[in-house]
């Protein structure tokens, strides 16, 4: 009993030091840029030395790896809690296809919020928005990760309101563009300029009213 206890008090604490290694490493990358952090400088900001830090991830690029897993895995588990699958269309058209102006209008600006407030998804996004430029690997990964997916979710999801007839009949791609973009417009204003969030969200609970009374039938 005591070597167990012994096992799972080295395992715990082994699962903590990597949590801490891409929690301290997303917020050096955030703050300085992916390719002006070393190992070395994750690991002292760890507490830890840099051997020590290649015992649970062998490469920086690893590192990172593990954080877009782990802020993916993050995000789609707050979006289940309110019935939100980004990552999947499929399982989300009866949802919007019952939703009401005002349901519709505190989900989305209760995902906005979680974007903007969670520290992980946060910095996250703030790293990616610098290393676009950086880095054409990461510019591509930028591009999928906060336009396309975005754009071809939303777009699957107003095909199948078109096709039951609850909203009007429009090309779907085009509407999906138009919906996206100003909420992305608005995260990155609230992400340079924090004392405007309450302006963003009046804004973003506007763009979602309009949007609807627009298209809606």
């Amino acid at each position: 009993m005591c070597l167990f206890r012994v096992g799972m008090g080295v395992v715990m604490k082994q699962e903590d030091t990597k949590k801490k290694i891409l929690e301290k490493a997303l917020e050096l990358f955030a703050a300085n840029g992916y390719d002006s952090v070393s190992v070395g400088e994750i690991a002292k900001a760890v507490g830890i030395k840099a051997p020590s830090l290649y015992s649970h991830y062998p490469s920086k690029q690893a590192i990172f790896d593990a954080i877009v897993e782990e802020t993916a895995l993050q995000y789609e588990k707050y979006t289940d809690e309110i019935n939100i699958h980004v990552q999947n269309a499929k399982k989300d058209k009866g949802v919007f296809a019952e939703i009401t102006e005002d349901m519709l209008i505190q989900k989305v600006r209760k995902i906005f919020l979680y974007s903007l407030h969670d520290k992980a998804i946060s910095r996250f996004r703030r790293m990616m928005t610098i290393e676009q430029f950086r880095s054409e690997k990461l510019s591509e990964f930028y591009t999928e990760r906060y336009v396309d997916r975005m754009v071809r979710y939303h777009a699957e999801i107003f095909k199948s309101l078109i096709e039951s007839g609850k909203i009007r009949n429009e090309n779907p791609d085009t509407l999906a563009v138009m919906y996206v973009s100003p909420i992305m417009m608005l995260l990155g204003v609230c992400d340079r300029q924090p004392e405007c969030e309450a302006e963003c969200v009046k804004r973003l609970d506007e763009h979602v009213r309009l949007f609807y009374s627009t298209f809606n039938n």
